[in-house]
């Protein structure tokens, strides 16, 4: 092949250096726990496919309750079984994922009665699940990296005083992230407070179950200005879209891999606050195998 002269390589470079910096690249944030048959943590984190892991779910915390963890099959916390997944957590550490601690959900017993509920909250999750000490610790001496806000229920209030005790604890030592999974309905009936602050490191917003701003039958036109409102109104640097990982996963909003890859992320991508995609959840992700055909994409 014949060389270009300097002057046409140079202009060359220059466009298609262009072209990467309009469209980023970003990651998958998957959550695992709510079904014994999805593998192990540590098997998740092995499969190379994802850079976030949310373990699902502190399901039962706030105005005075006894804290629960909730992980389906995986193990018994009432008997101090979950206490082995300290090994799974450092492995995914250590090839570089993230491992949150997904509080909420959309079955439990949860929130906050005031400020002072929120700091008591944020000192047990720090003591439990973080940097801190505890003789109970359910998921044993691993530190986690940080707090997901999956929200869904309770009041709306004080999320924004749990999210600012929790980052007061990055100044010990290893920092703590905080991120969140809103509806994409804007704002977000329960954590859109709480993101007001601009202390959310993540924010993955669940494009589905939710038809007046998701993906339907060819129509990408309602995703994009959900999309558009929440890259460009809070203030965090990742914004990721939350899709169901099957078509059974959730009630509406699923999306065809090839649709997501070749129509939907190109539109998105433009966007500086791309982050990249959430699934719900690794058990689905087993069986359809999205996240395995959208990675190099994402």
């Amino acid at each position: 092949m014949a060389s270009l002269p300097l002057h046409l390589m140079g202009l060359s470079l220059f466009i298609l250096g262009a072209l990467v910096v309009c469209s980023n690249g970003g990651k998958i944030s998957i959550y695992w726990g709510q079904n014994g048959n999805e593998g192990t943590l540590a098997e998740t984190c092995a499969t190379g496919n994802y850079g976030f892991v949310n373990i699902a779910f502190l399901c039962t915390f706030g105005n005075g309750l006894t804290p629960q963890i909730n992980l389906a099959g995986h193990c018994d916390p009432y008997s101090n079984g979950c206490t082995g997944l300290s090994d799974d957590i450092r492995s995914c550490q250590e090839s570089g994922v993230k491992v949150m601690l997904s509080i909420g959900g959309g079955a439990g017993s949860y929130y906050l009665s005031s400020a002072e509920d929120a700091s008591q909250v944020a000192q047990y999750l720090w003591d439990n699940f973080l940097g801190g000490t505890s003789s109970s610790r359910p998921l044993g001496d691993a530190v986690l990296d940080g707090i997901d806000f999956d929200i869904e229920g309770g009041t709306p209030d004080h999320w924004d005083d749990l999210a600012r005790d929790l980052t007061s604890f990055s100044s010990r030592g290893k920092r703590v992230y905080l991120t969140a999974a809103p509806q994409c309905p804007f704002p977000d009936a329960w954590v859109g407070g709480a993101l007001n602050t601009g202390l959310f490191d993540y924010v993955w917003v669940q494009f589905y179950n939710n038809p007046p701003c998701q993906y339907s039958s060819g129509e990408v036109t309602n995703l994009q200005e959900a999309w558009d409102q929440w890259t460009t109104a809070i203030n965090t640097t990742n914004v990721f879209l939350g899709l169901p990982a099957a078509p059974e996963a959730a009630g509406s909003g699923f999306i065809p891999s090839d649709i997501l890859t070749s129509q939907v992320l190109p539109l998105l991508k433009h966007s500086e606050r791309y982050g990249g995609v959430m699934l719900w959840s690794k058990y689905y992700d087993d069986r359809s195998g999205y996240s395995s055909s959208i990675k190099h994409d994402v």
